[in-house]
């Protein structure tokens, strides 16, 4: 985890990808799962001019076609909109409850965009503007962030779309009464399924890292099933 804001200001450090990527086998996280390397290394640490600078821009969905899962953020952290990955915010736990909870061989980096979407699996965002708390945003950000993610599920069709963080899929969708888990079927996603997920900022003290992994393992399980 909209009212895209393209461009920001300045621009944007390494480009995360949105390309096609190879559509494994259902569950393909074992010795048979595609290849996933190794990160070659990892940017340096932004300055917090950096991270001022960074405020409003926009990064690159990961998308591509076959996604088993299109996971959903709120919006870009500064720490994202710096990097240009998704997630990219020291303490934030998403890269570590994906690995906990099967998706992943290995805990990737946020610079591994092509290996996300060879494994299956997708990022974009609600809101595509980098603030430092998801609570900057306007109501009216979340309203249009969710016509905006009906675009991306259109043209993309995942098997699952996965929103991270309960409170923005109410805000966004005027579900009110959502809780974490499998949602009912939405004619605004079909044939996609939804599922609600916590948020896993190292802010959202409800959940810490074996209960993050254990509700990915959830969203897993079910999206091996279907």
């Amino acid at each position: 985890m909209s009212a895209d804001r393209p461009g920001g200001r300045g621009d944007r450090r390494p480009d995360a990808r949105s390309a096609a990527g190879t559509r494994p086998e259902r569950g393909s996280t074992g010795p048979d799962a595609p290849a996933v390397p190794t990160p070659v290394g990892r940017p340096r640490r932004p300055t917090k001019a950096d991270l001022q600078a960074a405020y409003d821009r926009a990064i690159p969905d990961t998308v591509g076609p076959g996604l088993r899962v299109l996971f959903c953020g709120i919006n870009p952290s500064l720490w994202s909109g710096w990097s240009g990955h998704h997630f990219a915010r020291p303490g934030n736990r998403f890269w570590p409850a994906l690995h906990r909870s099967g998706f992943t061989p290995r805990q990737l980096d946020p610079s591994e965009s092509d290996a996300m979407l060879a494994l299956g699996l997708g990022i974009t965002n609600l809101v595509n503007r980098a603030t430092a708390r998801a609570d900057e945003l306007a109501p009216d950000e979340l309203l249009a962030g969710g016509e905006r993610l009906v675009r991306t599920v259109r043209q993309w069709r995942p098997e699952w779309l996965a929103v991270v963080g309960v409170t923005a899929y109410r805000a966004a969708f005027g579900r009110k009464e959502a809780r974490i888990g499998p949602q009912p079927d939405d004619p605004l996603f079909g044939p996609a399924r939804v599922w609600v997920l916590p948020n896993p900022s190292g802010l959202n003290a409800h959940y810490d890292l074996p209960a993050l992994a254990e509700a990915f393992g959830q969203l897993k399980a079910a999206a091996n099933n279907r």
